[in-house]
């Protein structure tokens, strides 16, 4: 009386599932879904940055909500980067000097040494050995944001970001060049991005640089 037997037939056709969205469909779907929370974002970024000794948690808050709406989790702006900024202050900044400081150091000596390896063909070492520094700090980064926004400790997440980083170079590459190429090209590219860097100058890279590491952390990190 209660129950409908066509919900019991098991000789009745399934209903066809509908496998989830990936690539660019998925990736134009958290555009959509986001796009006003990305505004808020950017601009919440910028905003806590004019101090600049909070530039790492600003940082780390962007990116913990960037990884939820990647992930396809519900975002609140305002609640989740607060709440994300307060309590992952000490992450951010060992998450920033275990990235912004090797790239910074190892860059800078890496073209200081090209620039004088004329002199000395024994400069091609150092050169080496800062060249491969940046590289792996520099392909290591996104996998650790990540992996620190899924609530890693930073001591649990900095080892698995660094295999990651030499063990799947190719997404870790893709996504530090929207991290960080996307992201100076939009000030190499001033006046004329003005409104762009103020609207979704660093959200969109960092929502597409995270959102091609995504199937590296679910699969190997379970995350």
């Amino acid at each position: 009386m209660f129950l409908d037997k066509s919900q019991f037939d098991l000789n009745a056709p399934a209903e066809p599932e509908h496998p989830e969205q990936t690539g660019p469909k998925r990736f134009l779907e958290i555009i959509q879904a986001e796009f006003l929370n990305l505004v808020k974002l950017n601009l919440l970024l910028l905003l806590c940055c004019l101090p600049v000794v909070t530039l790492p948690p600003a940082l780390f808050a962007v990116h913990c909500l960037i990884r939820r709406m990647v992930l396809g989790k519900p975002v609140s702006c305002w609640q989740d980067y607060w709440g994300a900024f307060r309590s992952g202050w000490k992450r951010a900044y060992g998450a920033f000097c275990l990235t912004a400081l090797p790239m910074g150091l190892a860059g800078y000596g890496a073209s200081f040494y090209l620039l004088n390896v004329r002199r000395s063909l024994l400069l091609i070492l150092p050169f080496s050995f800062c060249a491969m520094a940046f590289l792996i700090a520099a392909l290591s980064s996104p996998y650790l944001y990540g992996l620190l926004a899924d609530g890693r400790p930073l001591k649990a997440a900095v080892r698995p970001a660094l295999v990651l980083g030499v063990a799947r170079p190719l997404r870790g590459a893709l996504g530090a060049l929207c991290w960080y190429g996307l992201t100076a090209l939009g000030f190499l590219a001033l006046p004329f991005s003005g409104v762009y860097l103020v609207l979704i100058g660093f959200t969109f890279p960092f929502l597409l640089g995270s959102f091609y590491v995504r199937t590296v952390l679910g699969q190997v990190c379970g995350a």
